[in-house]
């Protein structure tokens, strides 16, 4: 090796569990950061695909029907799903490639997403852009046949086009 090259530093992954990792996150949420996350999971298909796409995220602001958020449906379960109804202080929450719905409070919602970093883009698909209420829009009237056009994607789509 000569004088002037240097060794480049290896970087490692270092995965934590949600139940370890999100009370940090939503503390300094809490101090008023943002925090960027890597998703893992495949709940809001076809949208967002995991290990692949990243979400940031900000202290929770008056969420409302449509709006991405991180929620804490069970001590120490957390999820990232879009609200589909709130009574009262009930928030009923779906995933987007999910065909069950989840159920918390108000409280429970920990974090809003201020927009996602797909397929690898350096931008920010912001969740108050035009792209994002589009598909929010369309998805969200689909429902009656969102099991359909999921088996769709997962079956024959992801066949062929795979995700980047």
């Amino acid at each position: 090796m000569s004088k002037n090259s240097k060794s480049q530093p290896t970087l490692r992954k270092i995965q934590f569990e949600n139940s370890q990792l999100f009370p940090i996150i939503i503390s300094e949420l809490e101090k008023g950061h943002t925090a960027k996350i890597n998703l893992k999971g495949y709940s809001m298909r076809p949208f967002l695909e995991t290990e692949r796409d990243c979400a940031l995220l900000t202290s929770p602001h008056n969420p409302k029907v449509g709006d991405p958020v991180l929620a804490e449906i069970d001590p120490g379960h957390y999820v990232l799903h879009r609200i589909i109804a709130i009574e009262g202080d009930t928030v009923t929450l779906l995933g987007d490639g999910n065909l069950s719905t989840e159920h918390c409070t108000l409280a429970d919602i920990k974090a809003s997403v201020v927009g996602f970093y797909r397929k690898g883009r350096k931008h920010l698909d912001r969740t108050d852009g035009w792209k994002w209420k589009t598909y929010s829009w369309v998805w969200m009237r689909l429902r009656p046949m969102r099991r359909y056009l999921l088996a769709f994607y997962r079956r024959i789509w992801l066949k062929f086009f795979k995700p980047i």
